[in-house]
C-alpha cells in the first residue's frame, strides 16, 4: 500500500475472495441474504428455531448453510452438534426450541474454543503468521469414527452428509 503496509492474501482451499464495493457492505449481492454471524447478538435461540422450522434436510447441512448461519463448516458443525447432543442426520425442521438454545450456545462456544486454540490444521491451514491451528487436538468426534467416545465409550459412527464425512455419537446425540 502507499504507506509501505504489505497486505498478503493466502486462501489454499479457495473459500475466500476480495470483492470491491463503494455501497454499503450489508447491501452487497453476495453478502444481503447471508444468516448472522454465530458471535453476533443476533444468533439467537430463536432466531436458529425459525429459520429451522422450515428446513426438511439434515440439521447439520442446514447449519452449514451459509443463509442460515456463516462461518461454521464442517468440522465445527460435527463439534457442536456433539456438545448441544443433537445427531447430525435429523431433519433440521424438527429440532426443537430448546436444542436450538443447546445448540445455539453449542455453535459459539465450539468456535470460541477453535478461534483460542488457533483453528483447525489437518493439511495446510495456517494463520496469518504461518503458525498452524491446535484445536483438532481437542475434537470430540470428528475424525474418530470406530473411537470411543469421550463422554460415554460408545463407538462414534461415520456418515456421509452433503457429500462431507459426518461423525456422531449414537448413545450422545439423539
Amino acid at each position: 500500500l502507499q504507506n509501505g503496509t504489505v497486505l498478503r492474501y493466502h486462501d489454499p482451499r479457495r473459500f475466500g475472495a476480495w470483492l470491491w464495493f463503494s455501497g454499503a457492505v450489508e447491501t452487497h449481492q453476495l453478502i444481503e441474504k447471508l444468516g448472522p454471524e454465530p458471535l453476533e447478538d443476533a444468533f439467537t435461540a430463536d432466531y436458529l428455531h425459525a429459520a429451522l422450522s422450515t428446513q426438511k434436510r439434515a440439521l447439520k447441512l442446514a447449519l452449514m448453510d451459509n443463509h442460515i448461519v456463516v462461518g461454521v463448516g464442517n468440522i465445527y458443525a460435527n463439534e457442536a452438534l456433539f456438545a448441544a447432543g443433537v445427531r447430525p442426520t435429523r431433519p433440521a425442521g424438527q429440532v426443537s426450541h430448546e436444542e436450538c438454545q443447546r445448540l445455539a450456545a453449542a455453535i459459539r462456544a465450539t468456535l470460541l474454543r477453535a478461534i483460542e486454540a488457533g483453528g483447525s490444521t489437518l493439511r495446510d491451514f495456517t494463520d496469518a503468521i504461518g503458525k498452524p491451528g491446535y484445536f483438532q487436538q481437542h475434537y470430540a468426534v470428528y475424525g474418530r469414527d470406530g473411537l470411543p467416545c469421550h463422554a460415554c465409550a460408545t463407538l462414534v459412527q461415520h456418515t456421509r452428509l452433503g457429500q462431507r464425512s459426518s461423525f456422531y455419537c449414537p448413545h450422545c446425540q439423539t
